[in-house]
């Protein structure tokens, strides 16, 4: 296990094996947020021009009520119109979920350039009052590069020229004037009219350079240990998630973050107590090996306080959503999920650990290579050393775990085994093959009471679906108030489950499903299974 030190950045290598400087580009998240800023201001800038039109007749209404030439189309109408119709298809375009925020970003300085135009055509294209005095001005075209500039993050010198580019549609405009004969003047006073506009210009390039900066210290800000912070996947009351990268193996990871202002709230006692809780997560999940329970690659802790631990990033959905989306399971496809946790836990058991918090969002069906309906079991942060080593990291008063998938020795206080996790797997088959919680209370004190006292309705009764006897039992045998009563290890149930009549799950049955539920070009990026690799801990603590 490495040394929990943020490693430095690593600089990128030549063929040689010198390091040469590189400026890297902003985090995709960003990029994504500063193309849907531009989305907006091009959404706002299709009503600008609507409105600037109606509102320009309007007020040749007023200042000349007894002339009806007030309700004339004019050209510049025209121009205003084109530029709400691109403006409204650049907003179409820069909303697209599949679009590359990079090539959004560039192509908005194209529309910038394209506002710039039509501005300047439209400023320039009626006649200036004859001996009116020529004024320094600041116009449109300066405020909207300013804009650009201040909101889309772009390089400095992609800025400098696309806004001298704009700058210069003032003078573009007035030549058109001039050749329409619309305008009088020359190349000295146009210069003298526009010239503030190229000052701004100079303006948004010290902007757009500040911007940059503040982008590469998000990036430094990001960077743990060797891996670099992609975008956000999750937050809860303890940390985040994100998607992470490694630089050198270009692999994704979700990373799980303890910020340290989280622990500052906290008393000295309790936050070194949550220090203590995240090292042991990570070093006993990394003794697993079960492929069905989430790979651990790398943890530490960086420069600035911030504890990390990066593990596999996984593609699917968990069980919770699962039901929600798509409704209770065939009996088949719950038993052989329950197969692949009974794996997963039967090899936690083993090492002395036990889970203590079994619950549908903390077990995902995934794609792993070519296989469907790959188990994957989460969270291990709540585990408990059996062997009688226990460091003491519950936090004084509390009780771990979820009420809803709650085993009644958790509730009452008592001591916890494997068979605790049992019991919460037995709460998961209920959801999965009925849709419904085990005791559906308000409130966690009533439900808690509830796994305590009351005997569960038997599946059959609130499926919508048939439910073999033999999967029944053995829901209802995981369900046992008393731990004695439960299979006695995860091997035992998964045994139960190989004996029933529960039809066929097959790898087909499994892909078919995928597929026409959720192929892989349908699963966001931010999507079930990345999301919900936020740790229930977190939310809690």
């Amino acid at each position: 296990m490495p040394n929990p030190l943020l490693i430095c950045p690593v600089p990128a290598t030549t063929a040689a094996g010198g390091t040469k400087s590189r400026v890297r580009e902003l985090p995709h998240d960003l990029l994504q947020e500063a193309s849907q800023r531009l989305a907006i201001i091009s959404f706002l800038g299709a009503i600008l021009w609507l409105l600037g039109t109606v509102f320009f007749h309007l007020a040749m209404r007023q200042l000349a009520p007894d002339d009806s030439t007030w309700m004339r189309p004019l050209a510049s109408d025209t121009i205003s119109v084109l530029s709400a119709l691109i403006s409204l298809a650049f907003f179409v375009y820069a909303r697209k979920t599949e679009s590359d925020p990079r090539f959004v970003l560039d192509l908005g300085l194209v529309y910038l350039v394209v506002t710039s135009m039509a501005l300047g055509l439209v400023i320039h294209w009626d006649p200036f009052p004859t001996g009116a005095p020529v004024m320094p001005m600041i116009t449109w075209i300066g405020a909207v590069v300013l804009m650009f500039a201040a909101i889309v993050p772009n390089s400095p010198s992609k800025v400098l020229i696309a806004g001298l580019i704009s700058a210069s549609m003032n003078p573009l405009g007035m030549w058109v004037g001039n050749l329409r004969g619309t305008w009088h003047y020359g190349l000295s006073t146009t210069a003298a009219m526009h010239y503030p506009d190229f000052l701004l210009v100079g303006v948004a390039v010290v902007i757009s350079r500040i911007m940059t900066k503040l982008g590469q210290q998000v990036i430094k800000a990001r960077e743990m240990g060797s891996y670099e912070l992609v975008s956000k996947l999750g937050s809860g009351g303890m940390g985040e998630v994100w998607r992470g990268r490694h630089r050198m193996l270009a692999r994704d990871s979700a990373i799980k973050l303890i910020q340290p202002e989280m622990l500052s709230r906290r008393s000295d006692k309790t936050a070194a107590l949550i220090q203590r809780r995240f090292e042991q997560e990570a070093r006993l999940t990394a003794l697993l090996r079960s492929p069905h329970t989430v790979e651990l690659y790398d943890f530490g802790v960086t420069q600035d306080g911030v504890f990390y631990y990066a593990m596999e990033l996984l593609d699917g959905i968990d069980l919770e959503t699962l039901v929600k989306k798509f409704g209770p399971q065939p009996a088949a496809r719950v038993a052989a999920i329950l197969r692949q946790v009974c794996l997963s836990l039967g090899d936690a058991h083993r090492h002395g650990m036990i889970h203590r918090d079994i619950k549908p969002t903390n077990i995902f069906i995934c794609r792993m290579g070519n296989e469907h309906d790959f188990a994957k079991v989460l969270d291990f942060g709540l585990v408990k050393v059996l062997d009688g080593n226990d460091v003491g990291m519950t936090v004084e008063g509390a009780t771990t775990g979820t009420p809803a998938y709650m085993a009644p020795e958790v509730a009452l206080g008592n001591p916890i085994d494997r068979r605790t996790d049992i019991y919460g797997l037995g709460c998961v088959a209920y959801w999965l093959i009925t849709g419904c919680l085990v005791f559906e209370e308000k409130g966690a004190t009533a439900t808690m009471v509830a796994h305590v006292q009351r005997a569960p309705v038997v599946p059959s009764q609130r499926s919508e679906t048939s439910v073999p006897a033999s999967l029944e039992s053995a829901i209802l045998k995981c369900l046992a108030k008393s731990p004695d009563d439960r299979p006695a290890t995860a091997e035992a149930l998964a045994r139960m489950l190989d004996k029933g009549d529960l039809g066929s799950w097959t790898p087909e049955d499994a892909e078919r499903w995928w597929q026409t539920n959720l192929p892989e070009n349908a699963v966001p990026e931010q999507g079930y299974a990345q999301t919900a690799q936020l740790s229930s801990r977190d939310a809690t603590l």
